[in-house]
């Protein structure tokens, strides 16, 4: 028995897991997405003694409930935290562990685990969770002994919170929670080697970038998820003020400028703006801050913004010279070292107009667009139309993965950082949903809208049943091609139009075999009308234009959980694309 497990006349005495759910409310923890087990069910029950000053939300798959956690962090940039039992509950999370980890998410999740004196045996319900998660985490933890449990929270917080956000593992053993101590909140942290505190930019690094800025002629300003993270949307929209320097935004990106002033080009990369692409290709001056210079943004890195003079501002000192060197590296806040150019920054010597010129020119030919002449509903005309109907209201929009997350990007507009949430490193399908169940939860007086697609939605839509028994009102706007639309983009461009196994619908059906040319409304399965009114929820399927509009403002007014399916056709795809691993001068354009 451990020394904090010794009794003590003159203390009171609760179980681990009392103690673990005390610990998430001193951290300011308002909900935790928990699915119950018989490893876990200590932890339940301190959860319901905690009722008055901790929700609880069951979803109905540990992973909605893990992603409902992200969605809740990445909306409010304060740590998320979901919970499973042992063995399939904990493996149920580790696709969202790793998803977090990847967009840099402050993601706390909680695992019961087998008792510590059958771990390794092959008992009932045991997955060695930690070892699984081991490379996706930024820290994890087996608690061992009882007395460790407050630390060992105090420091689970800290790591996910602290540097560059990330995602922590807390295995507990279901002896561990049981157990009773007096545990000691207060109790030093322990993690040797670990300094996320950001030294401050370097004065000189910092006076080489306003000299560059200072004598640039076609600067470009490249914005990443980092900008947002760190808080440093303000000292963005602060520096372009001062320098007049238009800027592009990464995926992760979107909202930490806005996208409708004159100076936003958008998104660049694979499926970004023809303009931001040229932009930065022809760029003698490009200031990355908060980016990761992915793959997904450079193509072939070696011929990625090659003519320009590259600053590299991020706090994660992993990521500088990792995909592409630099001439300016610093190691900093985004947020302090914006702070500290905007002191003295001044706007380029030559003036920028010629530059703005061509960026204009870039505009004018070739804009976002699509076929308005279409007698159905494109995907695009849907966002846009949700877009233009949302724009003076407080909106967070939630994407699944595929063409509809490519054509939100591109058609939505986002004002403000925190109102766009994306699965954007992993790519994890089902991820749409249960991040605007935890968006709405963190933010009940928004709009909260999952723009997802009939493939990416089925993998987590047992949620559900979650939004309308704990009164979560999202809406969903289900963009339904009955296929697998990104990965047939892929199949018409790369593969000649051979269709392996990307059509949803029925086998027998001619789309099957790659022969349909079109899916009639009457074979559109599944009935996913249907499907959300067995679940409670108001919901009804458009095809025609002139019933867009109404059938979103239907969407939009309803007082609970409401979903409008949209039929749109297969054959359309997400343009401008630059191949993977191609340069701008391969972008195609139709």
């Amino acid at each position: 028995m451990s020394t904090a497990s010794r009794p003590r006349s003159s203390e009171a005495f609760v179980t681990g897991a009392d103690v673990v759910v005390e610990s998430l409310i001193r951290h300011g923890v308002e909900v935790v997405f928990a699915y119950p087990g018989g490893a876990s069910m200590p932890l339940h029950q301190a959860l319901t003694r905690a009722a008055d000053r901790l929700r609880t939300i069951l979803p109905r798959h540990e992973q909605g409930g893990a992603f409902a956690a992200q969605g809740y962090a990445r909306t409010t940039g304060k740590p998320g935290v979901c919970m499973a039992t042992s063995g399939p509950g904990a493996l149920n999370l580790v696709t969202a562990i790793a998803d977090a980890r990847m967009d840099s998410v402050p993601l706390v999740a909680l695992t019961g685990q087998v008792g510590t004196s059958v771990i390794g045996t092959d008992a009932f319900q045991e997955t060695p969770i930690v070892e699984v998660c081991r490379g996706i985490t930024k820290h994890h933890y087996l608690v061992t002994d009882p007395a460790d449990i407050a630390r060992v929270m105090r420091e689970a917080f800290h790591v996910a919170t602290t540097g560059r956000p990330g995602p922590v593992l807390v295995d507990l053993p279901k002896n561990i929670q049981v157990a009773q101590i007096v545990p000691d909140y207060d109790a030093p942290l322990n993690l040797p080697g670990y300094r996320p505190s950001p030294r401050p930019p370097h004065p000189e690094q910092i006076a080489q970038v306003a000299a560059a800025i200072k004598r640039a002629k076609r600067p470009v300003i490249y914005a990443g998820g980092g900008v947002i993270t760190g808080n440093a949307s303000d000292e963005l929209r602060e520096l372009v003020r001062k320098t007049g320097i238009p800027v592009t935004m990464t995926l992760m990106g979107l909202g930490a400028f806005p996208g409708d002033h004159p100076l936003s080009l958008d998104m660049l990369g694979m499926h970004g703006s023809v303009y931001a692409n040229y932009a930065v290709d022809e760029a003698d001056l490009l200031i990355a801050i908060g980016v990761r210079f992915d793959d997904r943004v450079t193509g072939k890195v070696a011929e990625f913004a090659q003519h320009g003079f590259i600053v590299h501002i991020d706090i994660d000192p992993s990521e500088i010279n990792k995909n592409k060197l630099v001439h300016v590296p610093i190691v900093a806040d985004v947020e302090d070292a914006l702070h500290a150019l905007n002191k003295i920054v001044e706007p380029p010597a030559a003036g920028l107009e010629p530059w703005y010129e061509r960026i204009a020119e870039w505009k004018r030919a070739d804009p976002f667009a699509f076929d308005t002449s279409y007698p159905g509903i494109l995907a695009q005309e849907a966002i846009a139309a949700l877009s233009r109907l949302t724009a003076d209201r407080e909106t967070v929009v939630a994407v699944g993965v595929g063409q509809h997350q490519m054509w939100a990007a591109q058609f939505f507009t986002f004002r403000e950082p925190r109102t766009w949430l994306s699965s954007s490193g992993l790519g994890t399908m089902g991820f749409g949903l249960p991040a605007a169940m935890g968006a709405k939860v963190a933010r009940p007086g928004a709009l909260v809208v999952d723009i997802d697609g009939d493939g990416s939605i089925l993998m987590n839509i047992q949620e559900l049943a979650t939004c309308v028994c704990e009164n979560i009102p999202v809406k969903v706007l289900l963009l339904n091609n009955q296929h697998l639309g990104m990965v047939v983009q892929w199949e018409d461009r790369f593969f000649k139009g051979n269709r392996a196994h990307t059509y949803l619908g029925p086998v027998d059906h001619p789309e099957a075999a790659g022969q349909g040319d079109g899916i009639s409304p009457e074979s559109r399965y599944p009935d996913f009308v249907a499907i959300a009114r067995g679940f409670g929820w108001q919901s009804e399927s458009i095809a025609a234009k002139a019933d867009l509009d109404g059938a979103l403002r239907r969407l939009i007014d309803a007082p609970g959980p409401a979903l409008l399916d949209v039929q749109v056709p297969y054959q359309e795809h997400v343009l401008p694309m630059i191949p993977s691993g191609m340069t701008v001068r391969d972008l195609i354009k139709r």
